[in-house]
């Protein structure tokens, strides 16, 4: 039999379906009891890749007066269909406590909007034909290497850490836990398998909000989580409460003087202040005169990292070094921190934005959908981070209906 070398390493290609100093969290009010565990932060694993931290806000949405006590509020935001309802209320009422944003009905409809959006409230949510479509996308790799799905399979017959092959468990699949469960196995299994010990789990996404598992690894190291937790971060991510967690967190736990809910939804698809990276675009692109694509990326990125190689938005703006009085090094040294809050009150970002407000003479707008297409093997349509941002916004503003403040 050949080696499982190739199976393995296709199906690790299958992927599923964004400093500042740690400070003690105060919570503005108790958290609620239901929950086990709750505790003092827990130590956790530490991401090995540098990701972007979170800059925290004093509050995104300023507070109301209120007249219901949070967990009453999110009692008449939540869908009637929620269930069991008492433990998302409290996960989501512990989230925005722990993160210390205020508890309004904006905040919670937010978050409501986007569990609805990836899960429809379903703690392990179910993708339909989803052993379908790994099997089309081992056969889509293999077939490069002119090797049979049929000896695939039979390669994969293999017993596994459950006691079933690895094949039967693929046949079974129903959720992306069990997807990222099979992963993990083959990896730990790697050595036995014949594969690469460094072979890493593909899963990037998980959990009702479909937070990045990198995302919660640096939010982390920068913020307290309030719960301890057995096994790894990754397993925390994609249980219920660390999932509504760090969904809150990335999108709500940073500062953005967006006009619009609509588009932190379309940060949160895209990547932090991807909205005002596109809108700078727009405006770089105004000024220059060239065709830049407004993605909310201002540099290239390999892993994550800035790759050395000048994005179009970079040429552009080297070109008109002159024109907004700043090096090509200071330029670069600004574009830097696009990922950051900073980035607004960088000296690129704001002569930038004033040229453009002079040659168009008016205010230009400083957000924008990015457009992105999005890419998934559960994805069968064209759909792109705008009308991701846009479906959000419409549960948002349903959900808002249903406040009684």
């Amino acid at each position: 039999m050949r080696s499982l070398f190739f199976p393995v390493v296709l199906l690790s290609l299958l992927g599923g379906c964004a400093s500042h100093t740690p400070t003690p969290v105060a919570t503005p009010f108790p958290l609620l009891s239901q929950q086990d565990g709750l505790a003092e932060p827990a130590s956790a694993p530490v991401a090995t890749t540098p990701v972007i931290t979170p800059s925290i806000p004093p509050s995104v949405v300023p507070p109301k007066k209120a007249t219901l006590p949070p967990a009453q509020l999110l009692d008449k935001l939540l869908p009637t269909y929620v269930k069991p309802r008492s433990g998302w209320r409290d996960d989501i009422v512990n989230a925005i406590g722990a993160l210390q944003l205020p508890p309004t009905a904006e905040n919670f409809c937010a978050v409501i909007a986007v569990i609805e959006q990836e899960s429809t409230f379903q703690a392990d949510p179910v993708v339909p034909g989803l052993p379908a479509i790994v099997w089309n996308k081992i056969e889509e790799k293999v077939a490069g290497y002119h090797i049979p799905l049929p000896l695939v399979k039979a390669a994969l017959l293999k017993p596994s850490p459950t006691g079933e092959s690895y094949k039967s468990r693929i046949d079974s699949l129903r959720t992306e836990r069990q997807m990222n469960d099979l992963f993990e196995d083959m990896a730990a299994e790697a050595g036995k398998l014949g594969l690469p010990v460094g072979m890493k789990n593909p899963i990037r996404t998980a959990g009702t909000m479909q937070v990045s598992v990198d995302f919660a690894q640096g939010h982390i190291r920068a913020w307290p989580y309030p719960y301890r937790y057995q096994g790894s971060l990754r397993d925390e991510v994609f249980s219920r409460r660390g999932g509504i967690y760090f969904g809150t967190a990335n999108l709500l736990h940073y500062p953005a003087g967006y006009r619009d809910m609509v588009y932190r939804f379309a940060d949160f698809n895209a990547g932090r202040y991807s909205s005002r990276n596109a809108a700078f675009q727009l405006a770089v692109a105004q000024l220059s005169g060239r065709q830049l694509a407004p993605d909310g990326d201002l540099l290239r990125y390999r892993d994550g990292l800035p790759s050395g190689e000048a994005s179009s938005t970079e040429r552009a703006l080297y070109q008109m070094s002159q024109r907004l009085g700043l090096s090509d090094s200071a330029i670069l040294r600004d574009l830097k921190q696009e990922k950051n809050s900073s980035f607004s009150q960088s000296a690129l970002y704001q002569k930038v934005m004033a040229l453009a407000d002079q040659q168009l003479g008016r205010k230009v707008a400083r957000e924008a959908f990015p457009q992105i297409r999005l890419n998934s093997p559960k994805i069968t349509r064209k759909l792109t981070t705008e009308w991701f941002a846009k479906r959000v916004g419409w549960r948002y503003d349903n959900c808002l209906k249903r406040s009684p403040l």
